[in-house]
């Protein structure tokens, strides 16, 4: 027999999840009598597994062939930790490790156990909201766009559904300097058919007047890109979208700047002095200078970011804490909060001034972060991060399930792997935090869903670029998207849908899955789905506000409650080639249900399905 002790089963451990500092923990484990335990310890270890102390369990009582010992314990302090299991018996003592099959990979195989703040509060409008990512150049045009000002050189493409630019100049260079005139009046536009899908919250890629189409090597932080529209444009549309219900968060680019930039201005294109032109410029601190001016720190090598010095006084004042300083700019022009680029190499104290000033300004503003790791454990530059223990960040893009629900679509899962990331995550994460997660199947910086859920190919980009997905395989992988963003939008957090996959766009990895959206060819069928997921999440606040709990999780099935105010909904999903007969209930929501029966359903294949209990 086994020693017992899960974790994440509250028979073990009381409360799930995260505590806060004085909470009481209740742990208790399950050992075998005839291991004739004579002395049980719970050993706790700070976040860089230093010790920090041990708790002795008393003996309980024995349950079947069990002794069982528990503890009760509450932190002081906030903080991460992990922990073990000292067993002393009449041989000697051992430690009983965790079998590990979860994503804390920076744990290995000890437990972990966080402490946040009391006070640690996100947004309630962005609990479990449905977001909808916009790469502004590439999402809708309207009108002709205002050139003057307009950084060079540039190419604006004459036709709207024309291929984006990707050969790169006799030199090599990608100059990623093709637009297509996507514009805030071309969003603000098409709001109606974003209330359509259900959204509730619209994240825009960069905004600021840059080089590039992208837009994140940054010219003016304070200033739209002309291409874009106006600061009244700008406000427009946030009005408009706040009369829908609808917030609006912006790209907060504070890693790097574009060289071709008013900080840096190594092209001389902006007025007055940048950081390349004199040492005497008033941004000059911002930046690391080897050899001045042509030899600095740059992000990933790329001269073209050359990153700043993100503590300097300086840089602090103008994007924190000035009157008018960038956050406050934005904010006040209506925007609901900000997306923060590369977190990881944004410092934890630099994070805690950002958010203090963006609450201030805003109370209910939102800040997520790009982490593509557990960010509970996250060690990123040989620093452990203090997202969550100090309190941060609301949120953050939740890579881990895409990779988990990419993995049980395709096959490479049974339903284990799935399971178990989805629960890592929900025990790791402050559950205010867990249900603001951007739960993300495709973004900038992946390709496409549709063409992710059936070819893997990583060749150069002449080859990505008249590369199409067959029709076969477009078939397949629009089956598999139905499943995938039926659970991206039954899973706890919030699901984002990057513009144009529900309109059945396909691409490799940039530029190819950032071409323009599709306009009068969209796929009738697939957006009607995801108008469907967006009703079901608005009528169900368990899909929105409730926990988690899997019941069925193997042999390519899928089953688990959400449970919210004394609503229950079972989810399930038969990704096998059987049918699956389940309990009935108040079908609330299905796809390829073969029967339904006062005491039954069947599920055909690939199929899936809400239930509502009671």
């Amino acid at each position: 027999m086994r020693i017992l002790y899960d974790s994440k089963d509250p028979q073990f451990k009381t409360p799930f999840g995260t505590l806060t500092p004085g909470q009481d923990c209740t742990m208790t484990i399950h050992i075998p009598s005839t291991v004739r335990s004579t002395r049980v310890q719970l050993e706790l270890l700070h976040q860089d597994h230093a010790p920090y102390r041990p708790y002795d369990l008393e003996f309980r009582m024995k349950k079947g062939p069990y002794d069982l010992f528990q503890v009760t314990f509450s932190l002081p302090e906030t903080g991460l930790y992990f922990y073990f299991f000292r067993i002393h018996n009449r041989e000697g003592s051992f430690r009983l490790y965790k079998q590990g099959d979860d994503t804390n990979m920076e744990a290995g195989d000890l437990w972990q156990l966080s402490c946040v703040p009391a006070d640690f509060t996100t947004p309630d409008w962005a609990r479990g909201a449905t977001i909808y990512q916009v790469f502004p150049d590439r999402f809708r045009a309207s009108g002709h766009p205002d050139l003057s000002g307009k950084l060079e050189p540039y190419v604006l493409h004459k036709h709207w559904h024309e291929e984006v630019h990707w050969q790169p100049t006799p030199e090599g260079i990608v100059l990623n300097n093709d637009f297509y005139g996507g514009n805030f009046r071309g969003i603000t536009e098409k709001l109606p058919y974003l209330s359509e899908l259900g959204v509730s919250l619209l994240y825009l890629n960069p905004i600021s007047k840059s080089f590039s189409s992208h837009r994140y090597d940054t010219g003016n932080y304070k200033t739209p890109d002309p291409m874009l529209g106006t600061e009244a444009d700008f406000a427009a549309l946030c009005r408009a979208a706040h009369d829908r219900g609808i917030r609006v968060i912006l790209d907060g680019v504070y890693s790097h700047t574009g060289s071709n930039s008013l900080y840096f201005n190594k092209e001389g294109a902006f007025p007055g002095k940048g950081a390349y032109q004199s040492q005497s410029s008033p941004y000059y601190s911002w930046y690391t200078f080897h050899q001045w001016p042509d030899c600095y720190n740059s992000w990933w090598g790329f001269d073209t970011l050359p990153t700043v010095n993100k503590l300097d006084p300086e840089f602090v004042k103008y994007i924190i804490t000035d009157e008018d300083s960038v956050i406050a700019h934005w904010i006040r022009l209506g925007a609901d909060g900000f997306r923060l680029d590369v977190a990881d190499e944004l410092p934890d104290e630099f994070l805690r001034l950002l958010r203090k000033r963006l609450k201030e300004l805003k109370p209910d503003a939102l800040l997520l972060g790009e982490v593509w790791e557990d960010a509970s454990n996250k060690v990123a530059y040989g620093c452990r991060r203090r997202y969550f223990v100090d309190g941060e960040l609301d949120s953050v893009m939740n890579y881990p399930f895409r990779t988990a629900i990419l993995n049980f679509v395709r096959g490479r899962d049974s339903g284990h792997g799935l399971r178990d990331t989805v629960m890592t995550i929900a025990e790791n994460y402050p559950p205010q935090v867990l249900l603001c997660n951007m739960n993300l199947l495709g973004t900038h910086d992946t390709p496409r869903i549709l063409t992710a859920l059936v070819d893997d190919f990583e060749g150069p980009r002449e080859e990505q670029a008249g590369r199409r997905l067959s029709r076969n395989q477009l078939d397949v992988a629009r089956e598999r998207l139905l499943m995938a963003s039926f659970l991206q939008y039954t899973l706890p957090g919030s699901p984002s849908i990057y513009y144009g996959d529900e309109a059945l766009m396909e691409g490799h990895k940039d530029p190819f899955n950032r071409r323009p959206f599709p306009w009068g060819h969209e796929d009738w069928e697939l957006q009607n789905h995801y108008k469907r997921l967006g009703r079901l999440r608005r009528d169900n606040p368990a899909l929105r506000l409730g926990d988690i709990r899997f019941f069925q999780a193997g042999d390519r099935h899928l089953g688990f409650t959400r449970s919210h105010g004394g609503e229950t909904l079972r989810i399930y999903c038969n990704r096998s080639g059987d049918p699956w007969e389940i309990p009935a209930g108040l079908l609330v929501f299905g796809y390829n249900l073969q029967t339904v029966a006062p005491d039954w359903l069947t599920l055909g294949p690939r199929g899936f399905c809400v239930v509502k209990e009671g």
